[in-house]
């Protein structure tokens, strides 16, 4: 396996800040609905990493272990009237955050905005280089 190149590092750190940013969406996207039992409720998903080391060279990434469902229970609210409100009229609401999962977007855009700028250094970096080698 060939070393890590930082090209490698800021990819594979990209990658996961894609993973977040697409369960932070889907989070956001279904933090208004409702189901008609707490086990139905739609709840956060979370995304798992792990920090990969290469070994002697010290280097490290990361690695998406995978998404899990948050350990939140959803609300339940009284709508008799709406059409998924149980015998009781309650309706169950998903458990999301939507301020925490609108702090977790800008993390995360600022975050993969981080990594584009590491590339762009690293780009530039190695081009110079390569002038001076003529």
């Amino acid at each position: 396996m060939s070393p890590l190149s930082v090209f490698d590092i800021a990819g594979r750190a990209m990658s996961a800040q894609l993973v977040r940013l697409n369960t932070t969406a889907s989070n956001l996207a279904n933090a208004g609905a409702v189901a008609p039992d707490p086990a139905r409720a739609f709840r956060a998903l979370k995304p798992v990493f792990a920090t990969v080391y290469e070994g002697a060279s010290g280097r490290a990434t990361v690695a998406v272990l995978g998404v899990v469902k948050a350990a939140v229970e959803p609300g339940r609210r009284h709508e008799p009237g709406h059409p998924l409100a149980d015998a009781a009229g309650y309706v169950h609401t998903a458990a999301v955050d939507v301020n925490a999962e609108l702090v977790e977007l800008v993390e995360t855009a600022r975050q993969y905005q981080n990594n584009i700028e590491v590339l762009e250094t690293a780009k530039s970096l190695t081009l110079e280089t390569l002038r001076l080698g003529r």
